[in-house]
């Protein structure tokens, strides 16, 4: 019996070696077969790079040439680029011997938790599509968000984030999903825009002769729209001034030169017309209390 068992032993040592002798034999070309595989994976992964920049080159020309938005195609641009970056890496794992069909069931059988660990990026990506579709803003306008107050020019509209441009110089980026649940106001949605200006003059000057010359200085203003309406106006009665308020209406890339304008002409304006412009002030009054001399006399004695 102690001999059978040495027998058995000794089968199974020979038939583990003859499986690692097979297993050297064939390492050269399993070896050979994995390099194969990695150096066309490598070559297909490079190609498949060029085309996808091909194919977005063509599609941004061709949607160009069709007067779309520029929204529009940087949009379209990121979902082109994304979609076909996936099934490249879809090829390049059945280059290693997945079976798509596997994997598309496997991220599908997972569809649950991915889409609980991305519902951030799937909640922007439908912003993203609501913006495009409802347009509140396009590439070019300058916005301002209610949600933290950020305002700039839209450089870009992205599958997740839009780009804007501060007015110095800074790139914010936000994501779509909180932009197109906020309020937004945009300043250059429409061709023209109101001027809006509030002066203080001294309680002591004209008002009639004030707003004679605020309006000499509107209605000598080239870049302001003499066609509509153009007001001055007393806005409040304040502590240390009247104020007199401004309305005009210039084209919208010039509010801000027309505005900065204004205000330095005014400013001139008033001075030659001898017209005080009044500024915060605070004047202090002190009196001295003499004490009687009784007091005097009592602190005194108690010395």
């Amino acid at each position: 019996m102690f001999l059978t068992e040495m027998e058995l032993d000794l089968e199974q040592i020979t038939e583990n070696l003859n499986a690692f002798e097979k297993f050297l034999d064939t390492l050269p070309e399993k070896a050979l077969g994995l390099g194969v595989r990695v150096l066309f994976a490598a070559i297909l992964f490079l190609v498949g790079s060029k085309l996808i920049k091909l194919i977005r080159r063509i599609t941004k020309r061709s949607l160009q040439r069709a007067s779309v938005e520029t929204g529009v195609i940087q949009f379209l641009d990121g979902l082109i680029k994304a979609s076909l970056y996936g099934i490249l890496v879809l090829m390049i794992a059945g280059n290693f011997g997945f079976d798509a069909t596997s994997v598309v069931a496997l991220v599908g059988s997972a569809g649950v938790t991915i889409g609980l660990a991305l519902q951030g990026c799937l909640s922007n990506l439908a912003g993203g599509v609501l913006i495009l579709l409802l347009k509140p803003f396009r590439v070019g306008d300058f916005i301002t968000e209610s949600g933290q107050g950020t305002e700039g020019t839209v450089k870009e509209i992205g599958i997740i984030y839009t780009k804007l441009m501060t007015t110095d110089g800074k790139i914010v980026v936000l994501p779509n999903g909180s932009l197109a649940n906020s309020s937004i106001t945009n300043a250059t949605d429409t061709p023209i825009r109101r001027v809006d200006l509030v002066v203080g003059i001294s309680y002591d000057a004209d008002i009639k002769t004030a707003k004679e010359v605020l309006q000499t200085v509107m209605r000598d203003d080239m870049d302001i729209l003499h066609n509509e309406p153009e007001i001055v106006y007393v806005n409040a009665l304040a502590d240390s001034a009247v104020e007199l308020g401004m309305r005009c209406f210039c084209e919208n890339p010039k509010y801000w030169d027309v505005r900065w304008r204004l205000l330095e002409n005014v400013k001139n304006a008033l001075d030659n017309a001898k017209i005080e412009i009044p500024y915060q002030q605070v004047s202090l009054h002190m009196e001295s209390v003499t004490e009687p001399e009784s007091v005097m006399l009592k602190r005194i004695d108690k010395k």
